[in-house]
Parts: structure tokens; sequence; C-alpha cells
């Protein structure tokens, strides 16, 4: 534990230190029988707290045990979300008190049954009133105490309930672990970002709190006298600054697990990253987690986000150390779209340390002359960004949809030119800017679109804005350094970025005066300063729940089989003999027999994929795979490219037989895989990560996987499978006890059991250090030169091109191209033109129109090249048509790079 500091009750107490919590009325106990684990009691209370007019206020309370009543244990106290109550807590209390917590949630004041009016985490109320509430459970019998009156106590709770949590460790020095969720830094800060009125939120704010008579009367009196000027006061940000975190920030100093949403326009991510900052420089630990949803909306992570609470507390109040508390930052990305029900994908990215919003700062060249922009009168018509109360619509930038919308006049806005390289955004941009004005000061909103390589679309990263009041306009103007919001967003290769500086946006307040703003780049070498955080690294996408069952279920159905039809499978014959190309062959477009013959499946070829086709859930003309064909040989690594999108992953989801394509068909040596096929018992997979029993350890993991299978211990090569795992004294460890890393190589290992004829990894190197990683690559290289077969799906492309003998390059689910590593990345129809200098888009749009040229893009390592695929015409053809055309050709040469011809691929296919 850390150590215990000096009280300071006194303060909290207001001077009632001596006063006890009155308890009144009968208490209810109720059993709650769960799934698992020891039954719930639940004890209900109104416990009466005192009023500041001397009327008492009673607060309506819950208390959940489980197990052993004689056995003390750690206390948590779970706070609400704004508008919400006690009763939206009560499936995180009782799974907390089945993991051995004495659990006491509670009705702020104004909410639920309790009585009183809301105070924003007033300290000498509702900050008080949880004071008081720790009196209480120090007098349990079944609560660990540190000291006499002073109990082991966590807090956690979303939004306002995250809020007090923090408050209530700044002003109350018993509290000792905490973990609050989407909340603020300072309520001033979210409702008057720069000075700015954000008048939707804080309307929603008063709405949901039963309307202005339901707050304290300095609290209604300051929400009225803001919304009527649209501006906020020196009065109302004291009063809100007072009732924030950041006003104990020096007083923060317990282990803190910080769960902000991306997606959150109400409390965004700046907010976390000063509660980090301050509470890691009190010494307390702290850990960060950026989570898909928030505010606004977005995919729930809320099983995952318990479960790591649950473990935090269990570090720092069950004092236990094998306790795996998770990375100090961890960041939720989209990884695609599930075929079978059209669900959002998520993966997760992690690093040892929380990079901050600044990370590493990389610049973005902008282009724009100076531009004039108007704030109409009254602010109206508005722009566009998030909308409070749709914010599920916040996610569709993600999915190439956008609702973000700006007026003509009304904005200004700055180009970089195609970025030659995915740029992933992971922090806070920053922009310099010259603001001249006919007013002596400008609000004005930023925000930066990700552009289409076409230009006919843009996207809003998370629809997120930032304002600012910038001062000093009028005469010659002022230049200052702006932010953006901070989010973390790829920006793909080919895309542009476009920053937006608008003077209206429908969720702030914008000054009613008409005025008229120019506005400028303020350097010569202009640019964006984008954060980057490369040390994170993304974590193999979690499969749904009924995949984890599948391999212990496909056991049991394999046991079934051979007990009851071993006889009718013995007599199964193969399809007919059709020679099979020899070992060094490109994999080729396969052809579908149909169904009245033609050529037959080979038993000697590993894998023949023929016109596979799977459509999205529900859609009867989008596809994540279409009409792709392809074959594998022995003694080949495989490859598998492709965008995010290409279909790669639901590839190999029909491959082994988790779904079923509606059209073409897949054969593993000469046999069609549906689900459950015998033949998939020669296959070896590890697609997207693996399930494991967190209390047993990594051996026992894997000897009981083996055991499900049925087939003899002999054939699981377990030492050998250990071998490449390379844990050490780890397999003795429960698997809870893991990091991802190890983790990976525990499920790359579970794939290599019984060292199958056809291994398929599916991102095999994620979460592995640089050694780990070679050596997976030598493992992959012996493994398929002892006659094996291996296909790995990477983005990785120095990898791929290090380890693979050949590839298949997928695009929107179809084939783009097939065969030897050393053809596609040298390929004779990609060539690089070294320019004398630089030509214009004009130009490389007419080379590109030439007969015979299927794709142009600058070379991404080289301002002064092209990329130029051939598609019918030969180098000697090309060379006098980029003379005539005037291209200052330098020299000409095929082009080798893997990483170059890829996406030259990809950019044709675009």
């Amino acid at each position: 534990m850390t150590p215990r500091r000096p009280r300071r009750r006194g303060r909290l107490l207001a001077g009632a230190a001596a006063l006890a919590v009155v308890l009144a009325g009968g208490a209810t106990w109720t059993v709650a029988a769960g799934d698992s684990g020891p039954e719930v009691h639940r004890q209900d209370r109104m416990a009466e707290m005192p009023a500041d007019d001397g009327e008492p206020v009673a607060i309506d309370t819950s208390y959940f045990t489980a197990g052993d009543p004689g056995t003390r244990r750690p206390a948590v106290l779970l706070g609400h979300g704004f508008g919400g109550s006690k009763d939206d807590l009560r499936d995180q209390a009782e799974d907390l008190a089945r993991d051995g917590y004495a659990v006491l949630t509670w009705s702020a004041r104004g909410f639920g049954a309790s009585g009183g009016q809301v105070g924003l985490n007033d300290p000498a109320r509702e900050v008080a009133d949880v004071s008081r509430l720790i009196d209480w459970l120090a007098e349990q019998p079944e609560v660990l105490l540190d000291a006499e009156g002073d109990p082991r106590v966590g807090m956690s709770g979303a939004s306002y309930g995250g809020a007090i949590a923090l408050l209530a460790a700044g002003h109350d020095d018993r509290v000792d672990a905490i973990a609050p969720r989407i909340t603020y830094w300072n309520l001033a800060d979210a409702l008057f970002p720069d000075g700015v009125f954000k008048k939707l939120w804080a309307g929603i704010f008063f709405t949901t709190g039963q309307g202005c008579a339901n707050f304290s009367p300095e609290l209604c009196a300051m929400y009225e006298r803001v919304a009527v000027s649209g501006a906020p006061d020196a009065e109302a940000t004291a009063l809100l600054t007072e009732r924030s975190p950041a006003a104990v920030a020096d007083r923060i100093d317990v282990p803190a697990l910080i769960v902000q949403g991306q997606h959150d326009s109400l409390f965004p991510l700046d907010h976390a990253d000063a509660l980090a900052t301050a509470i890691e420089a009190n010494g307390a630990p702290v850990a960060v987690d950026w989570t898909w949803s928030g505010h606004d909306g977005g995919i729930s992570e809320d099983d995952r986000i318990q479960e790591r609470v649950t473990r935090w507390f269990d570090r720092y109040l069950k004092d236990d150390p094998a306790a795996d508390t998770g990375p100090a930052f961890r960041v939720t990305r989209i990884s695609g779209i599930d075929t079978t029900n059209g669900d959002t994908l998520l993966r997760g990215a992690e690093a040892a340390a929380y990079p901050g919003l600044a990370g590493d700062p990389r610049r973005i060249a902008l282009t724009g002359s100076a531009q004039d922009i108007a704030n109409p009168a009254g602010g109206t018509p508005p722009s566009i960004s998030a909308v409070p109360g749709l914010g599920s619509l916040s996610g569709l930038s993600t999915l190439g949809m956008d609702l973000a919308l700006d007026f003509p006049g009304q904005f200004a806005s700055f180009d970089s030119a195609p970025l030659e390289e995915t740029v992933r955004v992971t922090g806070a941009p920053a922009v310099r800017l010259h603001i001249a004005s006919d007013a002596p000061e400008a609000v004005l909103f930023l925000k930066v679109y990700d552009v289409s390589p076409d230009g006919s679309s843009q996207s809003l990263p998370a629809q997120l804005v930032t304002p600012v009041r910038v001062t000093g306009t009028d005469g010659d103007g002022t230049t200052a350094e702006l932010p953006l919001p901070a989010i973390d967003y790829p920006f793909e290769a080919g895309h542009r970025m476009r920053l937006v500086v608008s003077t209206t946006d429908l969720g702030y307040a914008s000054p009613p005066e008409p005025a008229t703003h120019t506005v400028t780049l303020a350097d010569d070498d202009a640019a964006l300063t984008v954060p980057t955080a490369p040390q994170v690294t993304a974590l193999p996408a979690a499969l749904p729940w009924w995949t984890w069952a599948l391999p212990p279920a496909a056991a049991a159905v394999a046991v079934l089989l051979l007990l009851t039809g071993r006889h009718r499978t013995a007599r199964r014959a193969p399809a007919p003999d059709e020679r099979a190309p020899s070992t060094g062959t490109a994999p080729v477009p396969a052809q579908d027999p149909g169904p009245h013959g033609g050529p037959a499946a080979d038993p000697a070829v590993p894998l023949r994929i023929t016109g596979l086709t799977k459509r999205y859930a529900g859609s009867a003309d989008r596809y994540a795979v279409r009409d792709l064909g392809f074959s594998v040989e022995r003694g080949q690594v495989l490859g598998l490219l492709g965008p995010n999108g290409a279909g790669k992953t639901t590839t190999l989801r029909m491959l082994m037989g988790l779904i079923t394509p509606d059209a073409g068909e897949i054969r593993v040596f000469g046999q069609r895989i549906t689900p459950g096929a015998p033949v998939l018992s020669r296959v070896g997979a590890f697609v997207e990560g693996a399930g494991f029993l967190p209390h047993l350890s990594g051996r026992a993991n894997l000897e009981l996987y083996w055991r499900a299978t049925g087939r003899p211990a002999a054939d699981a090569h377990l030492d050998e499978a250990l071998e490449i795992a390379g844990l050490g004294d780890a397999l003795a460890r429960a698997v809870r006890t893991y990091s991802q890393g190890m983790r990976q190589r525990l499920a790359i290992a579970q794939a290599m059991l019984g060292l199958p004829d056809l291994l398929i990894l599916d991102e095999p190197t994620n979460g592995l250090d640089p050694p780990q990683i070679r050596e997976m690559r030598e493992v992959m290289i012996r493994y398929a030169a002892q006659g094996r077969t291996v296909i790995v799906s990477s983005h990785l492309l120095a990898e791929v091109e290090q380890t693979c003998t050949h590839l298949v390059v997928m695009d929107r689910g179809r084939l783009l191209q097939a065969g030897p590593v050393a053809e596609i990345a040298g390929s004779g129809d990609t060539l690089l033109a070294t320019l004398a200098r630089p030509v214009p888009d004009e130009l490389i749009e007419r080379i590109a129109a030439l007969p015979g040229v299927a794709a142009v893009r600058r070379a991404p390592t080289d301002d002064d090249g092209l990329l130029i695929r051939l598609d019918g015409t030969t180098p000697d053809g090309l060379l006098p048509e980029l003379v005539r055309l005037e291209v200052p050709v330098a020299a000409i040469a095929p082009h080798r790079r893997l990483e170059d011809a890829f996406l030259t691929l990809i950019g044709g296919a675009a």
C-alpha cells in the first residue's frame, strides 16, 4: 500500500467531526443469486446527512457483501453518472462483492430517492456525504481497517461519479485507490473551454438534473446568467473550478486508473491528460485507458473496463502483487467489420508509458492563402461537428461517413499534400495562425478533417472541434499557437489533412455581433504539428465470446466422430487426383470446378481457394470477399497482404470454418472446408488472439487444450511448442499474470501443437519485441522448410519481405496480385521514374491516362520520383510518351521495395 497520510477530516466535516451519520429507517436485506460465486446480500438504508439550513437530507444507499461474513475485506464506493442513481450500479456492485469486496452505492443529492439539491459535487455537501459514508463503512464488521475509523477503501464511478471519486481522494485521506471513468478535471474548462460557452452540453446538464430549480441556488443563478450573456464570467468560472478535482490537484496521491472516452465532446481526452499529469506528479501509480466510447456514444467496453477496475483494486486494495493491472497506457482502435453481423470490431493498442498529448511530434506542411471569414449576426447559421444527444453518430467518421458541416464564407481551410504514408495521430495537434479582425477578439473553432484521395469526401475524427478565444485581433492582429482536438486516428497514405477554422459551431455560443476575421498561416513553412506515438503497439483483435468456445467444442465433436464414425471417415475416398504444381510455383487464381465436374481437388495441395465470396451481413451488394481464388503449395510461407477492410481476416475465418462463404469453396488437402470438417485437424491457427483460462498456468492451458482434442499426448510435441513460446519460468504462472506479449507467444505455441501441416497466423508478431520477432521469423521459415505450409497475415511489410516466399495481395475483398515475393516486390511492371524536378498533380494525371499505364503515384520516399505500374506497355514504350508530355525524367528503372509495390497496387485498386 502507499504510505498513509495525515488526516484532514476536520476540514471535511466543516467543524462537525463529532457528528455521527444517522442511518434512518428499517434495513432491508435481499439476496441476489448470481450466475457464479457466492450469494450477494444487499442492505438498503437511508442515511441522514446535514444540510446548510439544518434540515437533514436523506441519502439512499445500498450495501453489498458476499461470502464469509466473518472475513474482513476492502470496501469500494461506486458513484453514479449525472442524472442516474444507485440503481444503475447494482450489477457492478454485485460483481465486486463476489470478488471479495464490501460495496456501497448511493444516490447523490438531488437524484434517485435521495433528497436535497444538486450541488455539482460541492465539497461542503456531496463530498462531505462521501466522507460520512466512509465513517459508516469503518463501523462494519466485514470491512478491513487500516486503523481505527480508517477502512481500506477504493472509489470508482463514471462521469459525475468519477469526479466524486477524485474529489473524495483529494479531501479524505482514507481513500486508498480510485478508478474514475469518462470524467472531468475542471468542470469550468469542460463547459467554458478557453472562455467559450458550451451551450448545448450545459443545457443538457441542467435539463438532466431535472431543471434549474433542482440545483442549489448559486448554480441555478450561475447558469441563467451565463446562458443569457452567452459567455462565462469570472464568478461562474471560479464556482465550477472549486467543485472540480483541479481544486485539489496537489492532494490526489493514490493509485489511479483513468478511463476516458475518445468520442466525448463533453469531457475530451485533455481532461484525462490533466488528471494523469497531476496525480503522477504527486508520486502515485497511474494508468490511462482511452476507450472507444464516451458521452457522444461509441461502442461500449464496460465488461473489459469493469474487469480492469477489479484487477486495479485487487492490486492496490487487496495488496495482490500478481494482479494484472494492465499497461500504463491503452487505447482502443477499430480493426474492421464483423461480416457475420455487421458489428464494428475493436482492437487495443498499448505502451509501457503514457505518451501524453504531445507525443513524438511530426510536422505536416500546409498550404493556403489568407482567407476572410465572417462571424454572422447572432452566430447563425452554425457549423456542425458533434451533436449532443445524437452521440452514436460520432463513430461514423471512422466508417467513412460524416455529419460535419461548414458554411461557405464562415470558414477558412488549409490542406496538406497527399500523405506519403499513413500517419496515426495520437494526441492533440497544434498550428500557428495569424488572426486579424475588425473586432478586438475572435471566437474560432478548429478541427482537422481526413480528406479522401480524390477529394470527394471528408470525415471529422470523432466529430471533435476545439473552441478558442483569441484576443488582440484588431489592428495588425495577433499570432498564436492554437490547439486542436486530442484524438487517436490514422490518416491513411494518399489522404490529405485539412485544417478548418470556423466562426461558428452548433454546440457553442458565438459572439452575437457580426465581425470579419482574416486567417493566415503564420509561418512560411506553415505546418500542423501532429503528435504520434510509435511506441504504442497494436494488440490482436479480440474474437467474439463464442469463438473462444470453438476449440474445445470442436474437439468434443471430433472425439464423438472418432468414437462413433471412425469407420465411415476411414472409408471416405479423397477427390480424384490432380497433378499439383511444383512447390516453386506461385499462388495462382484457382478454377471453380463447378457442380458438374471440371478440375478435381488435389489432396497434395495444402490449400486451394476457388471463387470465394462473402457479403456483409444484411447486404446484397456489399462484399467482404468477392471471387477470390488462389492456391498454396507445400514448403511455402505465404504472406496475405492488404489494407484494413481488404477481407484478409474474413478469408482466414472462412478457412477455419468459423463462418460460411456465400459462394465458392475452400479445399484443404483436397477436402472441402465446412464447419467441423475432419481435415481441420491438420490445420493449426492463430487468428485474432486466443482464449485462455486465466487462473491456470501457461503449461496447464496448453495441456488442457490438447487433452480436449482427444489425441495422444505424444502427438502434441509440447516441448517443441513451448520452446517456440520462449516463456521460461513463466509457464508455471497463472495466465492472468501474463503481459500481452507473453499471451501472444503462448497462443502461437498453442497453434503449433501437433505440428499441423497447414499453419495459419494472423498478425503473429503483435506484442513481441524485436528479438522475439526475429525468432518468430526463423520459426516460420524452418517450419515450412520441413515440407509444411505457413500462411501469415501481417501489416509489417518488412517482416513479410524477409519471411515469406510468396504473396497474395488483396484489396476490397478481391485478389490484386499473387506470386513470389521477388516478382511482386521487384515486378517488371512497376517502375521508379526519378525526376529532375517535382511535377504538378495535373501532369501525374496525364501520365496515368496514357495507354498501358495502370496507376501512378508519387514515391513515398522520394518527392522527385514517381511509381508507375504498367498494364500493357513496356518501359521502352513508356519513355517516349513521358518525353512527349515533357516529363523531366532523369532515370527510370524497375522498383524493388515491397512497401512501395504494395502501395502502388493498392493505389491502383483505389
